[in-house]
């Protein structure tokens, strides 16, 4: 059996499990008074602001403040606006003109006549896409809003890397799009890992089950291996102690039993494979080690709410295996 690892690897090797892929971009140049807004996704939502003030209006009637050099995460994609001002009518992203940049990077300029150069507000902005997506219990716990501020203090090196999206923002350079697609990358990854850092806020049970050496060795492994037909042994011997003890840990810290956790987990999985990469039922119900096709849709509708064919019908049209809206 392998050593236990610190607290600290396995929330690093979960963190690494969430990481950010397949998004697309934009780089919006609006003059004011104008207003940008977005539509509920599945995807997690970033937004930079290189150059003027937004305000962001969520769902739900919050109001944040964003000046030059923030950076927001909506982890869960929630519907929301960006404005200039309070009470601008914002317009969907959607209804604006978009020109390709690269592979998925666009721009979308929509300034006045004759309106000030200087005042312009520039926004990079776009879909991320969680490797593991919602299946991540954190990833649901999260606040509908996280911001790049809060970061700060503790951790002064995301400085630089606002700094450097300022720059590229500003500038016409080559290669300038894909570059500020890996900075939002990476940004967006440390304003989870500090919400990580700093106790999660209300999902102090899950910190918990991370930090311990053992019980985190087991999470770790299930999402590492997640389609292997685990079983309570197993899991309890990944932990190091009876299957008896384990089963009471795992409930006790995390609030649900062990086999619906690893349930949850494939089926989600399950549901990314049919939507996003629009992989054949019966080819996602083989991976995942069930022998029929029946069967598999039979648990995914239970645990799901919804038949595997309606998560493919669903999902947005995507191009180059990214998704076609910004």
């Amino acid at each position: 059996m392998q050593e236990n690892a610190p607290g600290g690897d396995v929330v690093s090797e979960l963190l690494m499990g969430m990481r950010l892929r397949g998004a697309s971009y934009g780089k919006l140049r609006l003059s004011p008074p104008c207003g940008v807004s977005f539509e509920a996704t599945d995807d997690a939502r970033f937004h930079f602001v290189a150059a003027g003030n937004l305000h962001l209006e969520s769902g739900t009637g919050e109001t944040f403040t964003l000046g030059c050099g923030d950076a927001v995460l909506l982890p869960r994609g929630d519907a929301h606006a960006l404005v200039s001002a309070p009470g601008v009518r914002p317009r969907p992203v959607e209804s604006f003109d978009r020109m390709p940049l690269c592979s998925n990077v666009c721009a979308v300029t929509a300034l006045e006549e004759g309106s000030c150069r200087t005042k312009d507000v520039l926004v990079f902005t776009g879909r991320m896409e969680f490797e593991l997506d919602t299946l991540h219990p954190l990833v649901g716990l999260m606040p509908k809003v996280m911001s790049v501020g809060s970061l700060m203090g503790r951790q002064p090196e995301i400085v630089p890397l606002l700094e450097a999206m300022e720059r590229e923002m500003a500038a016409e350079r080559a290669g300038t799009a894909g570059i500020l697609a890996r900075l939002a990358d990476v940004v967006a990854a440390t304003i989870v890992r500090g919400w990580v850092e700093c106790g999660c806020g209300e999902a102090s049970g899950w910190i918990e089950a991370l930090r311990d050496p053992r019980l985190g060795r087991v999470i770790a492994a299930l999402h590492r291996e997640p389609c292997r037909d685990w079983t309570i042994a197993e899991m309890a011997a990944e932990m190091g102690s009876s299957r008896s003890v384990f089963a009471e840990r795992f409930t006790t810290v995390t609030g649900t039993t062990p086999q619906r956790y690893l349930a949850a987990l494939r089926m989600r999985l399950a549901a990314q494979w049919l939507g996003r990469d629009r992989m054949p039922i019966d080819a996602v119900a083989r991976r995942l080690g069930y022998g029929s096709q029946a069967a598999f849709s039979r648990a995914y509708k239970r645990m799901m709410g919804q038949p595997p064919g309606k998560a493919r019908s669903s999902a947005p049209p995507r191009q180059n295996g990214v998704s076609a809206a910004l």
